[in-house]
């Protein structure tokens, strides 16, 4: 098995595991890698190499950690350790950052999808029945369009409008 670091022209990395390297090239040359963020197909493989640790010489690192509960205010996504604060990052840094804000971010996003159900395209009438306690409250997802879902806000029922991300449209492995 073959464990690969890729990436795609936004910079969205990930893994992809194969059976071997021709395997990769395979899927490479047939369009069939996708990134699982944007759903580019021209993914390039990251250098990777493995990791030894030294016994005894080795410094703890700081590293910066980001909460995964993830909040959307005004169009802003914010995580609970950043506050919505603006952070500017420099060298290095911000490529680990960066990679662990996408790895949060993808985690709620899955947790919010094991959380609630998927109600597709009757999400505003399914969101009218829960609000006027015609069906049993839970948490729903589904697709709306723009007039309807301010029409819902006007009504009182609270709703957040998200992107539905590639990786999501599909079971990820």
């Amino acid at each position: 098995m073959k464990v690969y670091n890729l990436s795609c022209p936004l910079d969205h990395r990930f893994e992809g595991w194969f059976a071997s390297e021709e395997d990769c090239l395979a899927q490479q040359d047939k369009g069939m890698l996708a990134c699982p963020v944007c759903d580019n197909t021209e993914i390039t493989r990251m250098p990777s190499a493995p990791h030894i640790a030294k016994s005894g010489t080795a410094k703890e690192s700081i590293k910066p950690s980001i909460s995964t509960e993830l909040a959307v205010s005004n169009g802003n996504i914010n995580t609970g350790s950043l506050s919505g604060d603006v952070v500017a990052l420099t060298g290095s840094d911000h490529g680990q950052l960066e990679a662990q804000v996408q790895a949060a971010f993808l985690k709620g996003m899955r947790d919010l999808m094991g959380r609630s159900e998927d109600v597709g395209n009757s999400f505003a009438e399914e969101a009218r029945k829960i609000h006027y306690k015609e069906s049993p409250e839970r948490s729903i997802r589904g697709q709306t369009t723009i007039d309807e879902a301010e029409a819902l806000r006007e009504e009182g029922i609270e709703v957040l409008a998200m992107p539905m991300l590639p990786a999501f449209k599909n079971t990820l492995q």
